[in-house]
């Protein structure tokens, strides 16, 4: 089987401005190849409050998911805006994750993409 069920972001972070055509961003992109739908479970944490605990996505059987971090709610608590957090990635099935930032604060962009770490 392909991928790992847990999986972690310790620097993530959406700038508060963009400049240009392009809106700063950062997603998370899910492989799943299993047959099966995976379940995820999504915590988000901080430095000076509470974490955002078990925000439920899908992705169904071997499809891919490209997940823009800035939509992720539960309860009306989202990610702010300038704020370094970290991301924890539970799912119910073997999955791979990758993490993606673009920043456009300055006039050249900067992208970063890496995998996560799993466990």
């Amino acid at each position: 089987m392909n991928g790992k069920k847990s999986w972690f972001i310790p620097d993530a972070y959406i700038p508060e401005r963009s400049s240009g055509a392009l809106e700063s961003h950062e997603a998370i992109c899910v492989l799943n190849c299993q047959q099966d739908m995976a379940i995820l479970k999504i915590t988000l944490y901080f430095e000076d409050q509470d974490p955002i605990e078990e925000i439920e996505v899908r992705v169904k059987g071997r499809r891919t998911l490209h997940l823009k971090t800035n939509i992720l709610e539960k309860e009306g608590r989202r990610v702010p805006v300038g704020v370094p957090y970290a991301i924890e990635v539970q799912s119910s099935q073997p999955i791979i994750v990758q993490y993606s930032r673009l920043d456009t604060t300055q006039p050249e962009l900067a992208l970063m993409s890496t995998i996560a770490y799993s466990v």
